[in-house]
């Protein structure tokens, strides 16, 4: 076999094996995403901070990481939110923070830039949405998960719904776009966009400041709706291509059988041809 065929067949069966088990690969891919946020509290907790700052720094371009929108461990509660989002069985994170002079020295040049910069409506929020992100806690607090509220929501909501979809892979069909609009797209759209246009730099209403509850079921909603919508798409492409793959093998096989038979009918009249005769 030439090094291009073993080639050809290695990548053949890699693609075999990928359309037999995307959705195994899918749900580890998944569950080390979503655990590996949660693994760096533990490691803060634990004492060992050079883990855990490598996970917090792994995570960062892919999450605003901001304290104040994320879950916390081993504190006092497990969310933070602003003041402004008004949840009155909670402390509020300005509260908290403004008792750790670890939060303080990094809070206070971002807010005296905003407060030098006459074109920042709002100093103390603004320094908060620069500050907060690069906070990950205290022994009183406790120490946030490296992903935020919302994002954990909707990897951990994909996580479960693919589990769930290895029990019902094949018969369940696409959800109706429709119905994936109403449930995925406008309710972490409206709660989103309406938190976003009402920041002050904007300004389009009030100021509006989303609760942790929300943004876990915002979230939840869009991991679940995109697992039912796509995931049957992606279940039938797999099983079209493993079809044509086996249609292809049954040819390549066929050919082979006939290939092999030739040489043997060509062999045969070799031998015969070199057989010696009898002059008589």
């Amino acid at each position: 076999m030439t090094p291009e065929n073993k080639t050809v067949t290695w990548g053949s069966r890699f693609f075999q094996r990928l359309t037999k088990n995307w959705l195994r690969v899918i749900i580890i891919v998944l569950a080390l995403y979503v655990g590996l946020p949660f693994a760096a509290p533990t490691l803060m907790r634990l004492g060992l901070e050079g883990p855990a700052h490598l996970i917090y720094t792994v995570y960062a371009p892919l999450c605003h990481q901001l304290a104040f929108r994320s879950l916390f461990l081993f504190g006092a509660q497990p969310v933070y939110p602003l003041a402004a989002a008004g949840v009155e069985s909670l402390g509020t994170f300005e509260a908290y923070a403004a008792q750790d002079p670890a939060y303080l020295a990094v809070y206070t040049p971002y807010y005296e830039q905003a407060a030098a910069n006459e074109a920042v409506v709002d100093p103390e929020r603004t320094a908060h949405l620069s500050a907060a992100r690069y906070y990950e806690g205290n022994p009183q607090m406790g120490y946030k998960v490296a992903l935020c509220e919302r994002d954990i929501a909707i990897y951990g909501a994909l996580l479960i719904g693919a589990l769930l979809f290895s029990r019902v892979r094949g018969r369940l069909r696409p959800v109706p776009f429709w119905l994936y609009f109403l449930l995925g797209i406008a309710p972490i759209g409206l709660d989103g966009f309406s938190q976003l246009f009402s920041d002050p730099q904007i300004g389009l209403w009030p100021l509006r400041e989303s609760i942790p509850a929300f943004r876990l079921l915002t979230g939840a909603l869009f991991g679940l709706m995109n697992v039912w919508l796509a995931f049957p798409y992606v279940e039938m492409t797999m099983r079209e291509a493993e079809r044509e793959m086996d249609r292809k093998a049954a040819q390549q096989a066929g050919v082979e059988t006939a290939r092999a038979r030739a040489r043997e009918r060509l062999q045969a009249w070799s031998e015969d041809v070199d057989a010696p005769r009898s002059d008589g």
